[in-house]
């Protein structure tokens, strides 16, 4: 019989969640993780550092059912599209980003 569950999905800690998932898909190299605004962005949120029901509302990136994303390291290891980056801002601001 077919599941959608996902064995990965067991995973209750963080550190487990960096140890087998994120640390072998690597970050790019000599690159800053920052907002728009210039903001650092740590590359998972938990509820150590967050204000939700972390498990029921988003779970793990990389585990299913993939709320955060399909990817562990999601796009500090893969570059966005430029359509998932588009539209934010005048039509300059956005044409100098591409750029």
């Amino acid at each position: 019989m077919a599941t959608t569950e996902d064995p990965r999905a067991q995973s209750d800690s963080t550190a487990e969640w960096k140890r087998e998932l994120y640390e072998v898909s690597p970050e790019r190299q000599g690159e800053l993780f920052t907002t728009i605004s210039g903001l650092e962005n740590e590359p998972l949120y938990t509820p150590d550092n967050s204000e939700i029901d972390y498990e029921r509302d988003l779970g793990y990136p990389g585990v299913y059912p993939f709320t955060r994303g399909v990817y562990p390291t999601m796009y500090r290891g893969r570059l966005w599209t430029m359509r998932q980056f588009a539209g934010f801002g005048t039509a300059e601001e956005t044409n100098e980003r591409f750029r």
